[in-house]
């Protein structure tokens, strides 16, 4: 077992593997665009450009609500498309609103783009079927743990322990 109380904590991390991992399979998507000469696009934008494709233009806050995120977090990444020429925003229903919606050179790749999203899902479905205990039923797993006691409470438990958090 590893010792959670070395110098260096962050030289013990049972979740930096899963993100490694992720990192590693993200880049090879993003290897993907890149043969393909689809050029400025992180994998990232992928799934709000699908989104707004399927549902039409939408509000920063819709879109954010829509693929679960917060309005910060989606404000920063539709200014980061915006740049990248993926999406622009256009009047809202009001004078006051503003929508986000797709430009010609996303609608251009768009349909590529849900092709790879159908090519990845079906490759973690086969990768998935190869592995003892597929990732998507950790997640599940997890889940129900958290839904018996919250990560929050959990880490709040270890520091109530921990004599350097008093």
């Amino acid at each position: 077992m590893a010792d959670l109380h070395a110098p260096d904590p962050t030289q013990v991390s049972l979740w930096r593997p899963l993100r490694l991992l992720q990192a590693s399979m993200d880049a090879d998507i993003a290897q993907i665009y890149s043969k393909t000469r689809i050029k400025g696009l992180k994998t990232s934008f992928v799934m709000e450009l699908l989104r707004l494709h399927a549902c039409g233009p939408m509000t920063i806050t819709e879109l954010a609500e829509s693929v679960n995120r917060t309005h910060s977090a989606l404000s920063q990444k539709v200014a980061a498309m915006r740049e990248a020429g993926w999406v622009e925003t256009i009047e809202g229903d009001d004078a006051r609103s503003k929508k986000v919606t797709l430009t010609d050179k996303a609608r251009g790749i768009v349909g590529r783009l849900a092709a790879e999203w159908r090519a990845t899902e079906a490759a973690i479905a086969e990768i998935e079927a190869e592995i003892p205990y597929p990732l998507s039923r950790v997640v599940t797993d997890i889940e129900q743990a958290l839904a018996r006691k919250s990560f929050h409470d959990r880490i709040a438990e270890k520091l109530a322990e921990d004599p350097a958090w008093g």
